[in-house]
């Protein structure tokens, strides 16, 4: 089948290729997707939204991070404009990957502040483990009480919970009913319900045989029977293993006051959409880069136009399936990039030096596949900025 020819713009610039070669590439005609909610929508869908850096402060950029705070909640602004909620302090984030404990306290106080401010815009945030360092984790009962220091701080601050996956706990736990002990434990104590994030080891090689062995379906057994012994605690579970027919199994199996909320960035528009048995909600990286047109996309199908959903949201998988390849842990890199493009930020800065984390050819793919999509906001702004940046990569205009 002959794929459909786009229209062209008038904007161009050389983009490397993988054959050490440069080729002039010519954007296609933008799409242009409301900067607000038009409408209403019908899945919970939560973008895990990145934190912009502060290129100018002192500081080593793999010992300390430095957060431009007024472009981190401003971009939050913007998806909360867009009807989404922020998933706040997660991987995307750089938690536990260059954002310590500390500073990600700050940034969910800050983010529920801001929220709160804007009556029902909904913010989520991470607690975890990750203050207790691995290393220093003797037994199950040091998991559950960083669990609690965590959780504590957070509800301190106003906020809501998603339950991060432990590295701690991926070191001690040996068995279901380790897990079972913390989880049972720390789930008794929340305020308010919470959501469940597995994390697979493809996004944290440190969180690999999570629920207490390497082999996924006993792996999803355990986590079924805690989630739904505690189904009045779990708001919903998050499932993060790229892997699309265990999240549709595992989505059979919660009790149905239980949500599913996809984290499959490489499937995620056929999820959102479901089937006659049933369909995900949505906390995704992704939707950090592609928030207008996940949000026109889930109004579209909440108007039972699911034509023009897929319409809409299909073309931006590839461009999804791009950004999260393996090394899956380095997808952040392509988030900030976007952002970057985008205007989200002045730079291409980030927290322990990820800038670094993707070649320049995966770059240049990415803007490509963002092209195509309809996700460049400004054709010309972006193409300034990658012309610009690939200057610095010794790839003149």
């Amino acid at each position: 089948m002959n794929k459909p020819i786009l229209p062209m713009s008038s904007y161009q610039l050389k983009l490397p290729t993988a054959d050490g070669g440069v080729e002039t590439y010519r954007l296609a005609t933008s799409r242009s997707f409301p900067a607000k909610l038009e409408g209403t929508l019908n899945r919970v869908a939560f973008s895990a939204a990145h934190v912009v850096a502060d290129p100018r402060a002192d500081v080593d950029p793999w010992l300390g991070a430095a957060i431009d705070w007024d472009r981190t909640i401003a971009f939050r602004e913007h998806v909360w404009d867009l009807g989404l909620g922020v998933a706040e302090a997660m991987d995307t984030a750089q938690r536990g990957m260059g954002l310590d404990w500390k500073t990600s306290l700050e940034l969910i106080e800050r983010s529920v502040k801001a929220a709160k401010t804007r009556g029902n815009a909904l913010v989520f945030s991470g607690a975890g483990t990750d203050h207790l360092a691995v290393e220093d984790a003797r037994s199950i009962d040091d998991v559950i009480r960083a669990y609690e220091e965590q959780i504590a701080a957070v509800e301190k601050a106003g906020g809501r919970i998603i339950l991060m996956a432990s590295r701690a706990l991926a070191k001690l736990g040996r068995s279901a009913e380790d897990y079972a002990d913390v989880y049972n434990r720390v789930l008794s104590q929340v305020r308010e319900p919470v959501i469940i994030h597995w994390l697979g080891d493809m996004f944290d090689p440190a969180l690999a045989g999570y629920w207490g062995t390497a082999e996924l379906d006993e792996a999803m057994d355990t986590a079924v029977a805690i989630i739904n012994a505690n189904a009045a605690k779990v708001d919903g579970v998050k499932v993060s293993l790229l892997d699309k027919q265990r999240e549709i199994d595992m989505r059979r199996r919660l009790d149905a006051r239980v949500r599913m909320y996809t984290g499959d960035d490489f499937n995620y528009a056929e999820l959102i959409a479901g089937d006659d048995k049933g369909y995900s909600h949505a906390l995704l990286g992704i939707f950090d880069a592609i928030a207008p047109v996940a949000s026109y996309a889930l109004s579209r199908l909440a108007a039972g136009d699911e034509a023009g959903f897929h319409d809409v949201l299909g073309p931006t998988v590839p461009l999804s399936r791009h950004i999260f390849k393996a090394p899956t842990r380095f997808y952040k890199t392509g988030i900030v990039f976007m952002a970057y493009l985008n205007g989200h930020q002045d730079h291409f800065t980030m927290v322990g030096g990820q800038e670094s984390a993707r070649s320049t050819l995966h770059l240049a793919e990415l803007f490509r596949l963002a092209d195509r999509a309809g996700l460049l906001a400004n054709p010309e702004l972006a193409t300034r900025r990658m012309t610009t940046w690939l200057a610095t990569r010794g790839i003149d205009a």
